[in-house]
């Protein structure tokens, strides 16, 4: 049951008496529903009272006559007067006893200059309010005004912008990116940091016409990230042993660590590849990777339009297409990147791919995940999707275990987006807007457009066409946008979105910014020649043994007493010689042979200060 508290107060009237029922305290006047809607409405006016304008707002004419009664309401506008009434009538009876034209009669002001919900942009100048601080709402249609939003315009030069997500560790950064692969980074301030945050333009292939949708396409962070540094990008790339085949590209899903020298970059020797893809086509791709609450990689995959004959010309490159993959990152293993999760539908199956979650996806755009947790922690994956029966409609689904999606219909009824699958959005969870928490926020949200404000209205507009959304850390949703399709025209845009009744972020809806740190993992610090797992095992690189890798490994092994000094290179004792030591020489040893011994005493005890290190 959802319990309202709003300051309203007893009064009497010629035209009718409006009644009470309830806790009645300190003026505060207490009221139970169990409508959404309504709730809404209620929500919108309980501050009403807290206002600077609030003297103003509850002004009657019949305070200069009865100076010690006050009104119950505030002035409402006439739209809004009529909404709240048949809204709100069936659930809280006691409150109107009158018909809609004396009930606004009363409440309703058409000749007020200010009135609720609409204020006068000059008479609000307080960060505390919970109201329109330096938007005017009545640059808004009237028809929308209640719908709308604005978006406030971040950041602007941007090369086709794909994505924007957040790490989670804190520090409230943003993590924007390129299509052309580049990451560049937004600190808590939203302002812009020079040197990008990872840059594999080199090894990237985008598109260059529209609808060609190759390119950087996806990053996620390790949920553990501010102890590991791991995240996980996904691009399309042609280079290396694909290089000749009956493929256009690959799609490639690589693990890369954070630099241990500075948090803000990724420091690109620590690649892994996870996973590669072959496809023909250029259209839809996916590749979006996300992480659930339960720790596991989600990898959303296209069909890539291949047809079954494509299938047996590629020779079964491409079973993953058209699918939802799950893996567990978290593993020990140094020979692979990930585990298939036991529970995973297909973890048995001879005739499926073990990492598929769910299948039958089309062309799939932004995948959210509902950071909001249900009481059995079931995970909530929306995602948008063509359409299977038709090509030209969009859907949103919800993705599950085992399903498959050929011909699923929308979870929303969604207009039409004008032959192409709506982009994907997110479940608002942020703080600073109530009436927008728990929607979907899409192109298409509550089964209409989206509707912004006018730059009048707003102060910044939304220009061009939205390319996706993100979120922060704390749940605020932002927009991407581009008034151009070429990827170098670099007339990308982020907005964040701004509900115009409560601009402001209130003290609930604050948290303090952690800077981010340097990795400090035992394994971080010490694994020279190897890599570390996100679970913090130190996996040797070839040549490599011991702990944290620093024994180097000879083969053939050192023969005649002779130490193995880097990977296949003995360092021979006197009178020795050759790959591994194994000519015998007379004399003492020459000059460059003691400085060899020397090299190696001094290497030794390094690694062994740095191991007793570890133990202490």
């Amino acid at each position: 049951m959802m319990i309202t508290f709003l300051c309203l107060f007893l009064q009497t009237h010629r035209v009718f008496q409006p009644q009470f029922v309830g806790l009645v305290a300190c003026g505060l006047q207490v009221f139970s529903t169990n409508n959404t809607e309504c709730g809404h409405l209620l929500e919108e006016i309980k501050c009403a009272r807290c206002s600077p304008n609030a003297q103003v707002l509850f002004h009657s004419s019949d305070m200069d006559t009865m100076p010690h009664r006050e009104p119950d309401l505030p002035r409402l506008c006439q739209d809004f007067c009529r909404e709240f009434y048949y809204t709100c009538r069936g659930h809280i009876p006691e409150l109107f006893q009158a018909d809609v034209d004396e009930f606004c009669q009363y409440y309703g002001r058409r000749d007020a200059n200010l009135c609720f919900p609409d204020f006068q942009q000059k008479k609000l100048q307080t960060q505390d309010s919970n109201y329109l601080g330096d938007v005017d709402i009545e640059g808004i249609s009237r028809k929308h005004k209640h719908n709308c939003y604005c978006a406030q315009e971040v950041l602007s030069g941007l090369g086709q912008p794909v994505a924007v997500v957040h790490c989670g560790d804190g520090s409230q950064r943003l993590f924007v990116l390129e299509r052309e692969g580049i990451v560049r980074i937004l600190n808590h301030d939203l302002e812009l940091i020079k040197e990008p945050f990872l840059d594999i333009h080199k090894l990237v292939q985008s598109g260059l016409k529209g609808g060609d949708e190759r390119g950087l396409l996806s990053l996620a962070f390790h949920p553990n990230y501010k102890k590991n540094g791991k995240l996980y990008v996904s691009y399309t790339t042609n280079q290396e042993r694909w290089a000749i085949g009956p493929h256009d590209h690959i799609l490639r899903v690589v693990e890369y660590t954070v630099s241990r020298k500075n948090p803000n970059q990724v420091d690109t020797r620590t690649v892994r590849v996870l996973m590669e893809v072959a496809e023909l086509h250029r259209k839809h791709l996916g590749g979006q990777l996300l992480f659930g609450p339960d720790g596991l990689l989600h990898i959303i995959l296209g069909d890539g339009m291949i047809t079954l004959d494509d299938m047996e010309e590629m020779d079964g490159l491409s079973d993953f297409t058209g699918s939802a993959l799950r893996v567990d990152v978290d593993t020990d293993s140094c020979s692979s990147p990930y585990s298939i999760p036991r529970d995973n539908p297909y973890f048995n199956s001879t005739n499926q791919p073990p990492e598929i979650f769910a299948h039958g996806l089309h062309d799939p755009g932004r995948c959210a995940v509902d950071r909001l947790q249900t009481d059995n922690g079931s995970l909530l994956i929306l995602c948008t999707d063509a359409s299977g029966k038709n090509a030209s409609a969009g859907r949103i689904l919800e993705i599950t275990k085992g399903k498959d999606y050929e011909n699923e219909p929308s979870v929303y009824d969604l207009q039409s987006t004008g032959g192409a699958p709506p982009v994907g959005g997110f479940i608002y969870r942020g703080c600073q807007s109530r009436r927008l928490y728990g929607s979907y926020v899409t192109e298409t949200w509550l089964e209409k457009p989206l509707c912004l404000g006018s730059a009048s209205s707003c102060g910044s507009m939304l220009v061009g066409h939205i390319l996706g959304f993100g979120e922060d850390e704390l749940g605020e949703v932002y927009i991407l946008a581009s008034s151009k399709s070429m990827a170098q025209s670099h007339s990308g845009k982020l907005y964040k979105l701004v509900d115009p009744k409560r601009p402001h972020a209130p003290k609930e809806c604050q948290r303090q910014v952690e800077p981010p740190e340097l990795l400090m993992t035992a394994c971080s610090r010490h694994c020279k020649n190897g890599h570390c797992t996100p679970t913090g095992k130190c996996c040797c690189s070839p040549g490599w043994e011991g702990p944290f890798c620093r024994v180097a490994k000879c083969e053939p092994a050192c023969r005649n007493g002779g130490v193995c000094m880097e990977p296949s290179k003995c360092l021979c004792k006197s009178g020795y010689s050759g790959a591994q030591c194994e000519k015998s020489e007379r004399g003492m040893p020459n000059d460059q042979e003691k400085d060899g011994i020397l090299d190696h005493i001094i290497d030794m005890t390094s690694y062994l200060l740095d191991l007793t290190s570890y133990i202490v």
